[in-house]
């Protein structure tokens, strides 16, 4: 096998890999919620902004409303707008995400979580946690750390651990 630290291709290749092994897991993982990656990356995008908006963490926009615009959630998955409205129609058909209409935008609409979406969002990051720590049991806690220090790095996250929250 070529030297990976000398050859930028190789260490390429290795990278892929291992996240294909990682995507594989997870896809598994979300096939008995009958989810796909992008609609949980979907979920727990609307999730985390009603964690953290506001002042008190209560969901409250400055603007007023409750919830996360479909613009906001195209730009936080880095996806075209168009996408984020497909993934939006299937986690609404599926009960998981409702629209509701902006209290002082009418052009506005936000999306939130149901109920049966915020419960199915802590059980499959409960069993996310549990997956990834059985991924990376190979690895040393330096090893980890380190792992996260180089892929922050690479991903322009200079301390590792933005992504991971």
């Amino acid at each position: 096998m070529t030297n990976a630290s000398a050859d930028p291709a190789a260490l390429g290749e290795l990278m892929h890999t291992a996240f294909r092994g990682l995507r594989k897991r997870w896809m598994q993982q979300l096939a008995p919620y009958e989810l796909t990656p992008h609609q949980f990356r979907a979920m727990n995008a609307v999730g985390r902004a009603l964690e953290h908006e506001g002042d008190g963490h209560d969901g409250v926009r400055p603007d007023g409303g409750a919830g996360l615009r479909l613009k906001e959630l195209a730009e936080r998955l880095r996806i075209a707008p168009r996408s984020a409205t497909e993934v939006v129609d299937q986690l609404t058909a599926k009960g998981l995400v409702e629209r509701r209409a902006h209290p002082a935008d009418r052009r506005a609409t936000l999306l939130l979580l149901t109920e049966a979406g915020e419960q199915l969002r802590e059980t499959v990051l409960a069993d996310r946690k549990r997956e990834a720590d059985e991924f990376f049991s190979v690895l040393e806690p330096g090893d980890r750390a380190e792992l996260a220090r180089i892929l922050g790095e690479l991903g322009g996250d200079r301390d590792g651990l933005k992504g991971l929250r």
